[in-house]
């Protein structure tokens, strides 16, 4: 079962900000928690005088530099949008966006966790699979819980409100997470409780990762908590009086 004491919270930078979303706030305190034709149209254009075309030099497509495709953000676990819609949501509900900074989505968090189902350790490839299972042990893996738990924040919404997960007004979607949490919702082989368990403690990890493992976008959750991160060596400062505020480093960021 999960440890329902939650002490994760995002620091607080100043005393004068306020929290806007009363509702967010009430559901943090009571739970504990702190996304042919134009071969045609070359051929036609090459033995047919165009009245419409242009006699300025032509740009070639060599001069123009698109944008780079983000390959971390993209789903490798996930094969059906609205399951990882209903996960992003639900990480947003467990560490929104507020006046301290980003919340999960802006974090990267989903994409984060959507890797980490895809690797060894959402089919627990690392983890003792034989049975008998006792004690409220599951046979199921990380990444089975994981399906069944987004798919179920949708089957509730849908049910009781008509709409997906994603779409729920946020103190319906604290109150379906509530229920999740207090293992009331009915699961197959695993108890509710322990998917937003592991929910929760996934959300945490993606925000506060080092961001070479897809969250913790731009080391924003590390530069929340005044963290250095990755660094590697401390002996110029060590015996500062004072607190030195050090820019954030991830492991991918060495220069080698």
């Amino acid at each position: 079962m999960m440890d329902q004491n939650f002490n994760n919270k995002k620091p607080d930078i100043s005393a004068d900000k306020e929290v806007v979303d009363t509702s967010r706030r009430k559901f943090l305190r009571n739970t504990g928690i702190a996304t042919g034709g134009v071969v045609g149209g070359a051929v036609l254009g090459g033995l047919l005088a165009n009245p419409f075309k242009s006699h300025e030099p032509a740009t070639t497509m060599a001069t123009e530099h698109p944008e780079p495709i983000n390959y971390a953000e993209s789903l490798t676990f996930f094969r059906r949008q609205k399951d990882f819609d209903a996960l992003s949501a639900a990480t947003e509900v467990i560490y929104p966006e507020d006046a301290n900074g980003p919340g999960a989505i802006a974090l990267g968090v989903p994409y984060f966790i959507d890797k980490q189902l895809a690797s060894p350790w959402g089919s627990n490839a690392d983890d003792y699979r034989k049975p008998p299972f006792k004690n409220g042990q599951t046979p199921l893996t990380r990444g089975d819980i994981f399906l069944q738990g987004v798919r179920k924040l949708n089957e509730i919404s849908e049910n009781e409100h008509e709409v997906l997960f994603k779409d729920l007004e946020e103190d319906k979607q604290f109150a379906v997470l509530e229920r999740f949490m207090k293992g009331e919702v009915e699961m197959n082989l695993v108890i509710s409780a322990e998917f937003f368990a592991l929910l929760k403690s996934s959300t945490l990890a993606g925000c506060y990762a080092d961001p070479l493992y897809g969250g913790n976008k731009d080391m924003a959750g590390w530069k929340m908590k005044e963290y250095p991160g990755s660094q590697m060596s401390y002996i110029d400062m060590i015996e500062a009086d004072e607190f030195i505020l050090i820019e954030p480093r991830s492991v991918g960021g060495h220069k080698h």
